[in-house]
């Protein structure tokens, strides 16, 4: 099974922009998700001219012949997983935590950008070079940024923010709201009225929970 470290490797790779030599990210929290909340800049939010190409996906980063599914669906699986060929997953275990559901099946999987890719483009990801859209589509350096779940929960989920989705297991939904904070300030993204709002909500009844993240480079 391929090691976290190896997963940050891939992302620290695709993260480095030319010409920048940026001092290592440190580590921030644990902050309380309502404290973790009020960090969230808040901001109007605009998808003039988002397009999922914008987005460059699946690399293989690290020219292991893995691209990052398959890193995901590896790191992932409960059991160790059956590779065919260069680097094709075909079985193993995992366990979607958006609706509870366990597969063997790769196929019926999707991997899931905790904040999609247009909800990032919305937040603050329009700015971004094309290099640091790369580096969010493929993130394996934060454990939660991609996540393999049903695909049938994450066509549901589609491009939606907390305020209109959240996942149809509701023991589910304050790890969600606290990976999504975790991402969002991972990636400096901004939060909408209404995306505040509803994290703000679900804060409150998720005192347990703390949220940590490593600024990404």
């Amino acid at each position: 099974m391929i090691k976290k470290t190896v997963r940050g490797l891939a992302a620290a790779a695709l993260a480095i922009l030319p010409l920048c030599s940026a001092a290592p990210a440190q580590a921030a929290g644990p902050l309380s998700l309502a404290d973790a909340v009020q960090q969230l800049p808040l901001a109007a939010e605009s998808r003039e001219g988002y397009q999922r190409t914008s987005f460059k996906h699946w690399v293989d980063a690290d020219k292991d012949s893995c691209n990052t599914r398959m890193e995901v669906l590896i790191a992932e699986s409960r059991v160790k997983p059956t590779i065919e060929g260069a680097c094709k997953v075909t079985g193993g275990e995992w366990y979607s935590n958006y609706d509870g559901f366990t597969l063997t099946a790769p196929g019926g999987l999707d991997i899931d950008h905790m904040v999609p890719l247009a909800e990032a483009w919305d937040s603050g990801a329009s700015n971004w070079t094309a290099a640091r859209r790369e580096a969010y589509a493929n993130d394996l350096d934060a454990d939660r940024s991609l996540v393999a779940v049903t695909a049938r929960s994450n066509r549901s989920k589609s491009d939606q923010d907390p305020s209109t989705w959240l996942p149809p297991l509701a023991d589910a939904r304050c790890t969600y709201a606290t990976d999504w904070v975790a991402t969002k300030l991972r990636w400096g993204l901004s939060v909408d009225q209404a995306e505040a709002a509803a994290l703000n909500e679900l804060a409150e009844g998720c005192g347990q929970e703390a949220v940590e993240y490593e600024p990404a480079a």
